[in-house]
């Protein structure tokens, strides 16, 4: 397939005003509506929905924000199939209502408009660092800043958002999306420090020391987990989220083109089963790849991408081979030149110019190795209390989002986060309280 048909945009352009009206009208407002328990965050689905219908769109913005720091962001990245679209009841009639694009649609209209401006209470209740800007951290300000919170947020990149600025393709999610709602967020009171390196240009005792009540440590998994296969050193042999990085800097005017791992008409292997394998795929086709080909070890069901986004890989060109591992990388004069794969028909080689590896990441111990008291396990994942909920083993130091777990989807590190957030706020009002 010729590069040049694929959009490096955003592939699904959203429901009109007429388009998500008509949608909105199927919603049946179950008595027991079975969509939001296949929310992580509960969202009150029928009732903004039903705002929709009526035409009430800032209504509908006000009830999904009870919720939500993040909805323009989650109508387009969420596993909708796996959660509130999975669960509706018009499945049975294989025709769900589309709540991810409802709720894109309501959140992208908001910020077109600027329909809805919080009331920012006064920033009284105590003073929070955030390390992170990504899922995590954003729903944790914005939680607390709600709440009357002083919160500064640190972020080592040029750009806030984390994961979502530079992890996701523009295709899935446009960057200025992510830009307006970290807008959003700056609105409600929070600051943001970006490229500050947190364990480096400063520590979580000088957050300490400068006054903040507490510290949410939100930096996601930024290690990628590596292969020890044989000669996995070549040149040649990438991590799928440096490429992604990389491509997205690329699209920002931030890098020239000739940084971005992959060339044009280079043949690529992306080893992994998951959405950053189809994600890593579908952009080194658009990176002008003559051949992309997803090498998973296991057979198609076993698969944890989204049947969506493999779809939508198989039709812009992408081939899948199963139960095939990757045995051996061989080069020479220290580049990649072709790999041997086993497969259930026996061993063979095949040319590769560039793998991208996509198994999985794990947390980075810059943080915790500048931080004396916080705890983690034997992965490197840091280790949390019940109560107050995520403090870690270090009083007033709390953590959540992929630091604390294996990487998950957005909408969970939210979930998690949101929990996180109602600790924050119960540890520092108690400590006010024994200051006074």
């Amino acid at each position: 397939m010729e590069t040049k048909d694929l959009k490096f945009g955003e592939l699904d352009e959203g429901f009109t005003i007429k388009e998500a009206i008509e949608e909105a009208k199927r919603c049946l407002n179950c008595k027991n509506p079975v969509c939001i328990k296949g929310c992580p965050i509960e969202n009150n689905i029928p009732g903004f929905i039903h705002q929709l219908f009526m035409g009430n769109i800032g209504a509908a913005m006000h009830i999904i924000n009870e919720k939500s720091n993040l909805p323009a962001i989650c109508g387009r990245v969420c596993p909708h199939e796996k959660q509130c679209v999975g669960h509706c009841v018009l499945n049975a009639k294989k025709r769900p209502i589309q709540v991810g694009k409802l709720e894109r649609f309501a959140a992208d209209f908001d910020g077109n408009m600027g329909l809805i401006r919080d009331k920012i209470p006064q920033k009284t209740r105590g003073k929070v660092a955030v390390i992170g800007s990504g899922p995590a951290g954003l729903t944790v300000a914005g939680d607390l800043a709600r709440e009357g919170f002083n919160v500064m947020i640190f972020e080592g990149e040029q750009e806030a958002g984390g994961v979502l600025m530079y992890g996701i393709p523009e295709y899935r999610l446009p960057k200025d999306v992510v830009r307006k709602e970290v807008k959003k967020i700056e609105a409600l009171g929070v600051t943001f420090i970006t490229q500050c390196m947190v364990g480096q240009a400063i520590t979580v005792d000088n957050m300490f020391e400068q006054g903040f009540d507490a510290v949410f440590i939100g930096s996601g998994t930024a290690l990628p987990k590596s292969l020890d296969t044989p000669g996995y050193t070549l040149r040649g042999v990438t991590q799928s989220s440096y490429f992604l990085r990389m491509a997205s800097l690329c699209n920002t005017g931030s890098i020239g083109r000739e940084e971005v791992p992959v060339k044009q008409g280079d043949i690529v292997g992306v080893i992994g089963g998951g959405n950053v394998a189809m994600d890593a795929a579908r952009t080194a086709l658009r990176m002008g790849a003559g051949k992309v080909y997803v090498l998973f070890r296991r057979t198609m069901d076993q698969m944890s991408a989204l049947q969506t986004e493999y779809n939508e890989a198989v039709e812009e060109g992408v081939e899948f081979l199963w139960e095939t591992t990757v045995t051996e990388f061989i080069g020479s004069n220290g580049k990649l030149e072709k790999i041997r794969v086993k497969t259930p028909e026996g061993e063979n080689f095949m040319p590769i110019d560039r793998i991208l590896l996509a198994i999985g990441s794990r947390p980075a111990n810059r943080i915790v190795s500048t931080t004396s008291g916080i705890k983690v396990d034997d992965t490197g994942y840091v280790i949390t209390k019940e109560r107050p909920y995520g403090m870690t083993t270090r009083k007033g130091v709390f953590a959540g989002g992929d630091v604390v777990h294996t990487p998950q989807t957005v909408v969970l590190a939210m979930k998690e986060a949101k929990q996180v957030a109602k600790g924050i706020a119960q540890f520092v009002d108690a400590k006010k309280l024994l200051e006074e």
